[in-house]
């Protein structure tokens, strides 16, 4: 009998055509980008391009400043991954100065050539605007592109914010049912993609992506539809929805990266990238909606468990052992509450700033670094039973997690219960 040979047959990958391609996998654009409608747009050797991040002091991280962003000294050189912001429209909200067109675009070039000296190589840029007026119409989003480019930004494309299923009843539409003079009713948004220097942003220190496969499937699509954010029910007069910097940070940024607003408003980039595990700094030459933002990125939190959630978890101070208690039925230990923020302010001056990285930590370890590198004694104990109720234990199995250790370990505890 004569055996029969199968071969599979291997995928090729596909390429620009002259007719267009129906589908691509593994596509290879070099000869669209070679040609010489591309001429002077790319970057000269994007290779050549070393990966720079500066840290920034932790002081000035999670915090927002009450002052014009055309200087942000306290942000070093290359230290921001990502900018999202949503600048003042200028068309004479509580908060708008009557300025020129030209006046207003001054502004605008002067904060975004400081956003480019702080973002890291192929860090990005990301500006929510929309267009104004209808005699004539002015195209600020085109104005915006422009400006950016001759600073040095390299665009990356735009989402279409269908804003549809919120749009006002407006009847602006011009006449009625004839051809005079119909107007049209904007129910989008625009949000602009820039970055900086090369299109790959590096990944050098093997931070965690959080963005799920569905929210990748639809986050990378150039049409976005949600509802918009109510101004009233905010207290700012032209707030945009969190589901608007959440998708920008999920997407261009990996977890414990840093997020800037440099028109932070009413605090929503902020509540985003507490939301999405990121750290934030704001700017805003308003104190009332400073004093607003930081209200609401508060509020936020409060509602959230944090790295060590105290609203869950304290160390009782009537008992050597630690224990699981619910403070929203035992309010005379609401004082208590501030224990689990300090001690994550601490971690993250030893460098922990992630769930994942401080499960990963044995806790004798931790306290030998807290205690060493600050000064800060913390019960070994405590420890285990963070770690337990980080991973959703009740009690008495927190209990175990911290009894049920190998002999040398449990030698090590008591060690450090006698100091």
């Amino acid at each position: 009998m004569q055996l029969q040979t199968s071969y599979k047959k291997e995928r090729v990958g596909t390429q620009t055509s002259s007719f267009g391609t129906p589908g691509r996998f593994n596509h290879d654009s070099s000869k669209f980008y070679n040609s010489r409608l591309y001429e002077d747009m790319t970057p000269q050797n994007e290779t050549a391009f070393v990966h720079i991040e500066n840290h920034i002091d932790t002081h000035n991280l999670n915090k927002i400043f009450c002052k014009s962003s055309e200087h942000m000294d306290e942000l070093p050189d290359c230290s921001v991954h990502l900018m999202v912001t949503s600048p003042p429209y200028n068309v004479g909200k509580d908060y708008d100065e009557n300025l020129s067109l030209k006046q207003y675009r001054d502004i605008l070039k002067k904060i975004f050539k400081e956003t480019y000296r702080v973002l890291v190589p192929g860090g990005r840029a990301c500006i929510n605007i929309a267009n104004l007026g209808r005699k004539p119409y002015i195209p600020l989003h085109s104005f915006i592109i422009h400006d950016m480019q001759e600073i040095g930004f390299f665009m990356r494309g735009e989402v279409i914010w269908d804003k549809n299923s919120s749009a006002s009843p407006s009847t602006a539409w011009g006449t009625w049912l004839k051809a005079n003079n119909p107007v049209l009713r904007d129910i989008h948004e625009y949000i602009l993609i820039f970055c900086k220097d090369t299109f790959t942003r590096r990944n050098p220190y093997r931070r965690n992506s959080t963005i799920s496969k569905e929210e990748f499937l639809t986050y990378t699509k150039s049409v976005w539809s949600f509802a918009a954010e109510r101004a009233n029910k905010v207290g700012h007069p032209a707030p945009f929805p969190v589901e608007l910097p959440y998708r920008l940070i999920q997407l261009y940024t990996f977890e414990g990266e840093i997020i800037l607003d440099p028109f932070i408003g009413s605090g929503t980039v902020g509540i985003a990238a507490c939301k999405a595990n990121r750290n934030y700094v704001g700017y805003d030459i308003n104190s009332k909606y400073c004093k607003l933002a930081e209200q609401r990125i508060e509020h936020y939190l409060e509602q959230q468990p944090s790295l060590f959630p105290t609203s869950v978890l304290i160390s009782d101070k009537e008992s050597s052992n630690p224990k699981i208690i619910n403070t929203s039925r035992k309010r005379s230990l609401q004082s208590l509450r501030n224990i689990g923020p300090k001690l994550e302010e601490k971690l993250n001056l030893i460098g922990i700033y992630s769930i994942d990285e401080f499960l990963a930590m044995e806790p004798e370890t931790l306290y030998e670094k807290l205690e060493t590198t600050l000064g800060c004694h913390v019960d070994p104990c405590v420890l285990y039973c963070f770690k337990g109720a980080q991973i959703n234990l009740p009690w008495p199995e927190c209990k175990r997690f911290y009894t049920n250790r190998s002999s040398p370990e449990k030698k090590r505890k008591k060690a450090f219960h006698r100091r």
